[in-house]
């Protein structure tokens, strides 16, 4: 089974991991990271999101250990949309988080009216942080917790000037 899946991933966290394992035991992964010029546009907050040669980086680093884990192939391509990569008809599943689920469902709708048939959309639950709230690339930036959802000592924001 060919699987497609897409974000920022900046920074990647546990609750990210928990989409690609989700991916890797479906099937071979193509990962759609998004553009610089997509990223800040399908952010729901206004921050810093790294460049994308260094998201690409960190992702490849982490798709590759689940990769040989799973036995699978992984492939990551730049999304330049928000429907992205899941629109071709080589893809049979979608993997996607609670609050992107409704664009799975457009992606179903768009490859409906191109005459191809829907993807198998897989929902994976949010990861918890220690304190009950979920874990978000937004609250690890921002200093409140870890990639793991533990918490973190007061620090500044990350911020340009800190990159």
């Amino acid at each position: 089974m060919k699987v497609a899946l897409g974000g920022t991933f900046d920074p990647i966290h546990d609750g990210h991991r928990n989409l690609f394992k989700r991916a890797f035991e479906l099937g071979d992964v193509t990962v759609g990271l998004t553009s610089d010029d997509l990223a800040p546009e399908t952010r729901h907050e206004d921050r810093y999101v790294r460049p994308f040669a260094d998201r690409r980086r960190d992702l490849a680093n982490e798709l590759a250990s689940l990769a040989a884990e799973y036995d699978r192939s992984y492939e990551i391509r730049e999304l330049t949309e928000p429907t992205g990569i899941a629109t071709e008809p080589a893809f049979d599943a979608l993997v996607v988080s609670p609050e992107t689920e409704a664009g799975a469902n457009r992606v179903n709708e768009i490859r409906r009216e191109n005459g191809i048939d829907p993807l198998r959309v897989e929902v994976v639950d949010h990861v918890a942080a220690e304190d009950g709230q979920r874990i978000s690339s937004t609250r690890i930036v921002s200093g409140e917790i870890d990639e793991h959802g533990r918490p973190t000592p007061e620090r500044e924001p990350r911020t340009r000037a800190a990159e």
